[in-house]
């Protein structure tokens, strides 16, 4: 019997097809090499594809992610603040009185993982995360 060919997904109906089909594989994963793998892989990317293009998540507020990796790490403000070069800095960052710049996002990402995305992304401005207090 030959399979259905495998197209980007467009509807939910295609999605929930796709998750019904890959889910076969999940007790027994495909050798890789074999036709099952390639099919598996290829089902993997076009639902993957979908879910980002349907559901797409926000990369976390840059301090927030400096916080969640302090936290999962074991890592406390001496040590971001060594990372930057002061304690004050850190200090700073942590409360939203400093910006990170290019070099402390670089650091950040090198040298704790967090990802680029993350410590890029504009900060919200003083008056923004007011209103955005006031309005929740």
């Amino acid at each position: 019997m030959a399979k259905k060919v495998i197209r980007p997904l467009r509807t939910e109906a295609d999605y929930d097809a796709a998750l019904v089909e890959i889910e076969r594989y999940f007790d027994k994963e495909p050798k890789q090499g074999t036709p099952k793998a390639d099919r598996f892989d290829l089902l993997a990317l076009v639902i993957e594809d979908y879910e980002r293009r349907n559901w797409p998540i926000d990369p976390p507020d840059p301090v927030e992610a400096i916080r969640y990796r302090m936290e999962t790490a074991g890592l406390g403000q001496s040590d971001l603040g060594r990372l930057l070069g002061s304690r004050q800095r850190a200090s700073d960052i942590l409360s939203r009185k400093r910006r990170l710049t290019m070099q402390m996002a670089w650091k950040l990402h090198r040298d704790w993982d967090i990802p680029a995305e993350a410590l890029i992304l504009p900060q919200p401005t003083r008056r923004q995360r007011r209103v955005a207090r006031q309005a929740g």
